[in-house]
């Protein structure tokens, strides 16, 4: 059995990736943004072998997240499967950040630097595909606002990272998922994908022995690969964007 960390899991698609998870006898260890938020689990609590707080556009409780999370043990997988959209409008974290970024691409990579898993499970989404130009305004200070343009962006981001991580880390197996453009709070109830394979992959690539599951560097949905967008598997864009992410990460710990 497998010890998981399954971060933005008080509901949708986290939330149903643990349950599976524990109904199948693995430990996991749910996150909330906030106590307030972690009243939601419920049941699903008592189940679980912790349950972590940290906001996750706060590279500093980024940080004292991943110490928690250390504190109750080896991790075998973590699932990042929080995520936040872009927004009507442009919004900084109180650490001067594109809160958008934070979310979705700086706090899993600060995550899997501190905390020691061997296997990474990234969540793209369809709308990372194109998005040229993202390293030249990566916090989006000069372009016009484009909410949905935002969104997409920060998943191709974090699509080259899953990448490059792989390619930097090739002990650790490393790997994107599209969940599907389902119903929950973000997706919204007009999603037209079932929301009950959502998770699926995500369990089967944190847990799984099959050996189509000893991979790294793929994009997955509904457990089968597909094609990226090819700048997230150009070695070059990954290492420009590596070092924007590590100076941006840098930048919050001054």
């Amino acid at each position: 059995m497998s010890r998981i960390l399954i971060t933005g899991s008080t509901q949708g698609v986290g939330f149903n990736a643990a349950g599976q998870l524990l109904d199948e006898g693995h430990e996991v260890i749910l996150h909330a943004r906030n106590t307030a938020r972690a009243d939601s689990f419920g049941a699903l609590a008592d189940r679980a072998a912790g349950v972590v707080t940290g906001d996750l556009s706060l590279m500093q409780e980024v940080a004292a997240l991943a110490d928690q999370v250390n504190a109750l043990g080896p991790i075998d997988a973590i699932i990042h499967n929080a995520g936040i959209l872009g927004g009507s409008a442009r919004k900084e974290t109180a650490e001067g950040r594109l809160q958008v970024l934070a979310v979705n691409t700086l706090a899993p990579y600060l995550l899997s630097q501190r905390v020691a898993a061997s296997r990474l499970i990234f969540t793209g989404s369809s709308m990372h595909y194109g998005h040229d130009g993202a390293l030249n305004d990566i916090e989006w200070t000069t372009r016009r606002w484009a909410s949905s343009q935002v969104y997409g962006e920060s998943k191709m981001l974090v699509g080259a990272l899953s990448n490059a991580l792989a390619r930097r880390w090739p002990e650790v197996l490393c790997n994107t998922v599209d969940p599907g453009w389902v119903p929950t709070r973000m997706g919204g109830a007009s999603a037209s994908d079932p929301l009950d394979l959502a998770h699926r992959t995500q369990v089967w690539l944190a847990t799984s022995d099959d050996v189509e599951a000893q991979v790294s560097g793929g994009y997955w949905h509904h457990m089968k690969t597909r094609s990226p967008d090819p700048k997230t598997t150009a070695p070059g864009f990954q290492d420009a964007l590596m070092a924007r992410l590590d100076a941006l990460i840098g930048d919050c710990f001054g």
